[in-house]
């Protein structure tokens, strides 16, 4: 793989699903997996088109019960290009497909040029008559045009003389099956489908979805040209001097036949562009026209590349990244990713949240959970206008989270779960265990933490860019009800003089209630108490700083009284934290449950990351043991800072010093399985600062978690947007230890032995900031066209760095290495509560 290229080099069915996911384009409006043209739907393949936030919900009844799942629609297939060879005599060839007969394909390259964004195949097969025909192919979904893509195929006939019959077509005969434990499910979006030509050389498809009612258009203009001549061919559907077109229209398909003649000497190139257009799109008098006439005016495919590739040029520069190996190419991936999922050129039009497994396939339907804590804090420090763009859907959605908290019987905001187009709560009921094929009820709704994620998100964003108009609009209302929900939803404990949060689901997912409880739920799982006393905490500090007359409007409006916000500080400060030998609990009892033999279930598994799913097939629970999916408790050293984090148990009246966190930090590390692409992320940042070996071991985890598919065929359907975006963040919030507190960049590097050189930049209030790591050194310079100094704080010291001038500052000196002492198991006291 050369340095920014992703390739594929010869084809293998069984991961070809793979390849299609992370081979996948897009544009932050639409997105297209990186299928072969010629294959349709299938074991190997799954064509899949998305349009961000189009949504649509259908009812399947499961076991006796009616149920309502709404799911990112897949749309018609634009990509049809299929062909075969017609020699001057005899019968005419199969349709070429890559699957029929692999000893037939004499070379398949497959590479996307991350920095154009552009995919590229190439092919040389040899059919069963002994013709070898070779064809180079390139694809793009337009970052400047986001209602466009472009499909262009070179056709080079090595030692035969005949036709080539092209099929360039636009398939609306699709459904949502590219997950198969969701086939059970109703599947069927799509309807009112209808077809069109435009002459001389576009066709089109519409349809609608079936509940949502949004109108969806794909118009396709199809030319061709041989490379000896400058002319384009024009498609009119009768015999012309070099081949022949016809127009065929179905109900759902619309397509142009081209017949054209080959001999060794003259290659032809057919060109297929494509413009989607949908009844919410802005500006259009109606998605028919407006496709159709997008696609009649669209440049030819050099003239898409050339404006397709200085938009990516543009993306490229404002998201510098310098790591050196094969990090810094896997790195290079996965920005790709993030930023054609969440483009910041046209993501911030669009009414869409950070859906978790990209545009890049049907897993969890497309929903957004709680992944923009992974996210926002990378963007927040290179595209803050996409930031709060993705909070502004959060707003949007305020009024929802609201009456689910009504409904709860609570006041203030619940946001849910998992979120689709109205922001109600979309968490299914039940779900499917693929290995015992038995469906569970689902009890993940009652992740309320999320809630603190949306606030969190707020207050980070206004640390980084000084936003005070949001952060004292949008965000206030966000932050304080999401607070005002916690103040409410906690409990008054007499006996602990505590306030309680019960019946709730953390951040491990594993367990879900007790073991032989009637009700599901969880008390005081640490994550959830932490994070919400320090959302109440931030949100008195916002209602103490907020400018008089909108401090004023924004509680008259919320109905905020003084006796509210005195119960506020109270619970902020009282919120229980459970303990055990020494360590934190994950949730109240933890400690009591069995201990796993997970030697055993290793040998008997090997890939244990889903320990759930092998006990549930057992007829056993992970509810009985001390087991976490992914980081929980741990969490909380990923969202804050070292000093941070032991002034938010001071809050609560807690004193966690260094040792007690490392006793925490080795007691999870032992009883994790690692079951999220998640987990990786997390326990890498957090163990940068306490074991170095162990941090890079999990941050290579972190880097192959897609692209290896280490949880086992989750990729095929969607790569883990958080996870992605988490590895680049690891390098600049982990490694780098910045942290955005008191209108300065604060640092506090903890760099591995492996990855201890590395660059990139930042925009911090407006400013651009370079950042450089070198072993021992770090050097920090701002640009001379800034008008704003950098102010920067390292080891307790502050710079200021003005415009056109640098900094090589030495690194404090490493704290040592965790060692072998305060083993938690050798540790049997128990951590008191401070009253």
């Amino acid at each position: 793989m050369a340095d920014g290229v992703w390739e594929y080099e010869g084809y293998d069915p069984h991961t070809e699903r793979l390849r299609e996911a992370l081979c996948t384009l897009g544009n932050g409006y639409l997105a297209t997996r990186g299928a072969a043209p010629e294959t349709t739907a299938g074991p190997s393949h799954y064509p899949g088109t998305y349009v961000a936030g189009l949504f649509n919900r259908l009812t399947t009844t499961v076991s006796g019960r009616d149920l309502d799942h709404e799911d990112l629609v897949n749309l018609p297939n634009w990509l049809p290009l299929r062909f075969r060879i017609h020699p001057e005599q005899g019968p005419p060839g199969d349709w070429f497909s890559p699957d029929t007969d692999p000893e037939e394909l004499m070379g398949y390259r497959q590479a996307i040029d991350l920095g154009r964004g552009v995919l590229i195949r190439e092919i040389r097969f040899r059919d069963a008559h002994g013709r070898h025909l070779r064809i180079e192919q390139a694809r793009l979904v337009h970052m400047q045009d986001p209602h466009l893509a472009a499909l262009r195929t070179t056709f080079t006939a090595e030692d035969w003389t005949g036709t080539l019959e092209v099929e360039s077509a636009l398939d609306g005969e699709i459904t949502n099956e590219g997950v198969a434990r969701y086939r059970d499910l109703a599947s069927d979006h799509l309807t009112d489908l209808d077809t069109g030509s435009d002459e001389p050389d576009v066709v089109w498809l519409r349809c609608r979805t079936r509940v949502s009612d949004v109108r969806v258009v794909m118009a396709a203009r199809t030319r061709y040209r041989y490379e000896t001549e400058a002319e384009t061919g024009a498609i009119r559907g009768a015999q012309g001097a070099e081949g022949t077109v016809l127009t065929r229209l179905v109900e759902c398909r619309a397509a142009h036949l081209l017949t054209l003649p080959l001999a060794p000497d003259r290659a032809v190139t057919v060109e297929k562009v494509v413009a989607v257009h949908t009844s919410r799109d802005p500006a259009i008098s109606g998605p028919l026209e407006a496709a159709v006439q997008r696609a009649h005016r669209a440049p030819d495919f050099t003239g898409l590349l050339d404006a397709h590739t200085a938009a990516w040029e543009v993306l490229w520069g404002q998201a510098q990244l310098e790591v050196p190996g094969e990090t810094g190419r896997i790195l290079r991936l996965h920005l790709f990713h993030v930023l054609q999922t969440l483009s910041p050129r046209h993501t911030p039009e669009l009414d869409v949240g950070v859906p978790a497994r990209g545009l890049h396939g049907e897993a969890y339907r497309g929903h957004v959970f709680w992944d923009e804590l992974f996210v926002l804090p990378y963007l927040n420090l290179h595209f803050p206008e996409l930031s709060k763009a993705l909070m502004a859907y959060r707003y949007r959605r305020l009024p929802e989270a609201c009456r689910a908290a009504t409904a709860a019987g609570y006041p203030g905001a619940m946001y849910p779960w998992q979120s689709g187009s109205d922001g109600r709560e979309e968490t299914p009921e039940v779900h499917l265990n693929p290995r015992s094929g038995r469906w569970l009820p689902d009890n993940s709704r009652l992740q309320h933490h999320v809630g603190s994620a949306v606030a969190y998100n707020v207050w980070r964003y206004g640390e980084a860019t000084d936003d005070a108009e949001f952060v004292h609009t949008k965000g206030a209302e966000m932050l304080l009800q999401v607070a005002r929900f916690w103040a409410a939803f906690a409990q008054w404990d007499g006996d602990l003089e505590r306030y309680r949060i019960r019946g709730v689901v953390g951040p491990d997912e594993y367990h879900e209630g007790y073991p032989g409880a009637a009700k599901p739920g969880l008390d005081d799982n640490a994550y959830t108490n932490a994070t919400a006393a320090w959302v109440l905490a931030r949100a008195i500090d916002l209602t103490r700083t907020l400018p008089i007359s909108r401090r004023r409007e924004l509680l008259e409006r919320l109905a905020l009284f003084p006796e509210e916000l005195d119960r506020w500080e109270d619970v902020s400060r009282r919120l229980r934290i459970p303990f055990h030998q020494g360590v934190i609990s994950q949730f109240d009892g933890y400690g009591d449950l069995a201990e796993l033999d997970w030697e055993g279930y290793r040998d008997r598994y090997g890939n244990i990351r889903r320990l759930d799913r092998i006990l549930e097939s057992e007829g056993d629970t992970v509810n009985r043991y001390q087991a976490s999916k992914q980081a929980d408790v741990l969490m909380l050293g990923y969202l804050f800072s070292p000093d941070e984090l032991t002034q938010l148990f001071r809050q609560l009246g807690y004193e966690l010093d260094e040792a007690s966190w490392r006793r925490t930090v080795r007691y999870y590390l032992a009883r994790t399985s690692h079951g999220s692409t998640l987990s990786g992320v997390v326990h890498a940042s957090v163990l940068a600062r306490v074991r170095h070996e162990e941090a890079w071991t999990f941050l290579k985890e972190a880097l192959a978690s897609d692209v290896a598919d280490l949880q086992g065929g989750t990729t095929e359907e969607g790569i883990h947007l958080g996870a992605m975006a988490g590895t680049l963040d690891l390098v600049q919030r982990g490694l780098a230890g910045i942290q955005t507190r008191q209108g300065a960049l604060w640092l506090d590097p903890a760099p591995v032995p492996e990855l201890s050189e590395f660059g990139f930049s930042v925009r911090h209030r407006g400013t651009a900031v370079h950042i450089r790591m070198k072993p021992g050194q770090l050097w920090i310079g701002v640009p001379a066209w800034e008008q704003s100094p950098a102010r920067v704080v390292l080891a307790g010291g502050t710079v200021d760095i003005a415009p056109g001038d640098d900094r090589l500052l030495p690194l404090p000196a490493e704290s040592a290495e965790d060692g072998s002492a305060e083993n938690p198991e050798e540790s049997p006291e128990e951590t008191r509560e401070a009253s």
